[in-house]
């Protein structure tokens, strides 16, 4: 496990709280998520409002509002996100993003709409490579974020993904045919416009991936306490 003192990237601000689930909510239906995951908007804001009850009043106490990814993928998602205008994408050598389902340590609430809470996105663990930071996790009773959680995130709160600040989402991971983890793991991150992103791309959210074993100062490891569907 690497020493903090590795982390080369600038101590970030706190990150902002998120908005009340009732105006999460709305941002699904604003952002058309709702329909094609079989939802109305009634249902969602439904939802929100028993949550939020659930939660004890006062916006939910700073929980995410989550599509089940089965009702709302990661490619159908990340298009959603807006930085500075530009729409996010996903990159050209993952077209396989939707196949990289939950490990098998993750247990998904049986519902299309569920929470999480205790939100953090690990900065601490920046310069820490995923094989490091997943044991790490689970000795903490954290859980890493599915890469349409994490998605999700930066639609509520875009201020989330910053330069220098990003974060993986270790929860989503592809099995090989020989029932192996490919050792692609996701993240979401801000293109430079280089490459096969293409200049008019820069500084739009962009989802990648990384090596399992490699690091990268820029990224943490976006983790929860717990999902659940009130």
């Amino acid at each position: 496990m690497p020493e903090t003192s590795r982390t080369t990237a600038a101590r970030p601000p706190a990150l902002p709280a998120l908005p009340p689930l009732s105006a999460q909510a709305e941002r699904l239906i604003e952002a058309g998520v709702h329909g094609p995951a079989g939802l109305s908007a009634a249902q969602v804001r439904a939802f929100a409002s028993a949550a939020e009850a659930a939660e004890g009043g006062e916006g939910g106490g700073g929980a995410l509002l989550a599509v089940h990814p089965d009702r709302a993928p990661a490619s159908a998602l990340a298009p959603l996100l807006r930085r500075d205008g530009r729409p996010g994408f996903v990159v050209t050598d993952m077209q396989d993003v939707d196949l990289f389902a939950p490990l098998d340590t993750i247990a998904l609430p049986d519902a299309p709409l569920y929470l999480l809470t205790g939100l953090d996105r690990g900065d601490r663990m920046a310069n820490w490579s995923p094989n490091e930071a997943l044991p790490a996790l689970s000795a903490e009773d954290r859980t890493p974020l599915l890469l349409t959680e994490g998605i999700h995130w930066v639609l509520q709160q875009p201020a989330v993904l910053e330069r220098n600040h990003c974060f993986m989402t270790i929860g989503s991971r592809l099995r090989t045919a020989r029932g192996t983890l490919d050792a692609r793991t996701p993240a979401i991150w801000i293109s430079n416009g280089t490459g096969r992103d293409g200049r008019e791309r820069r500084d739009a959210p962009k989802v990648g991936w990384c090596w399992a074993g490699n690091r990268h100062t820029w990224l943490g490891f976006a983790s929860a306490t717990a999902r659940r569907a009130p």
